[in-house]
């Protein structure tokens, strides 16, 4: 659990430093304390290029990033109704390294594509459980509906069990190992959360192999 808090430290972090250190000049006429959409600043918007900015949506939206032809291009800051997602965005879309932190708590922090969770990443749910894998996820704006999982990954428990196989619709089905914190060792075939056929079951405690 150490090493996940040291590389999640270190991804926000390295975020941080990041847009701190943005390269990009300010974009033309950029207000830095807007506090309100508008038509005329929108128009503005769509115009900067090659620049770091401050703009704002008609729902409340925020972004704080750089820009390229009036679009989200770079890295920048988004923030909406208590969620945020600071990170990489290519043509308008989160592509790249980033972190997205629920309103409900969770936080997802790894690779995006085109909107959507892509290669390595974590997901931390508030609980303190953690999952890293395949997804088969319909809105990325929304916490896990504890039916998203879908393919292969690993589930690590905030009491220190561990799962790793394979998922369908949140729930552990097909070839997959379950390691209990105890030392207790399921191996098989799962169905909707349950061992449906072992491969072997092993209870194995530490202090065997001191």
């Amino acid at each position: 659990m150490k090493k996940y808090i040291a590389i999640l430290s270190l991804s926000l972090m390295f975020f941080s430093t990041l847009l701190a250190q943005s390269s990009l000049p300010e974009c033309d006429g950029n207000n830095k304390n807007i506090s309100s959409f508008s038509l005329g600043h929108f128009s503005k918007v769509r115009k900067w290029t090659n620049c770091h900015g401050t703009t704002l949506g008609p729902k409340g939206e925020k972004y704080v990033g750089e820009f390229y032809k009036g679009k989200m291009h770079g890295y920048g800051t988004f923030t909406k109704s208590g969620r945020k997602y600071e990170g990489q965005y290519k043509k308008h879309k989160r592509h790249g390294q980033g972190t997205y932190a629920y309103s409900n708590g969770d936080k997802y922090v790894g690779e995006w594509r085109k909107n959507k969770y892509y290669g390595q990443g974590t997901y931390i749910y508030a609980n303190g459980d953690k999952y890293i894998g395949e997804w088969k996820k319909a809105h990325y704006n929304a916490p896990d509906t504890l039916k998203e999982r879908n393919g292969k990954g690993t589930y690590i428990y905030a009491n220190g069990d561990k799962y790793v196989g394979e998922w369908k619709q949140g729930l552990r089905n097909g070839k997959g190992i379950f390691t209990h914190v105890s030392g207790k060792i399921e191996q098989g075939i799962w169905k909707n959360n349950k061992l449906i056929k072992k491969k072997w079951t092993c209870i194995c405690y530490l202090n065997q192999f001191i």
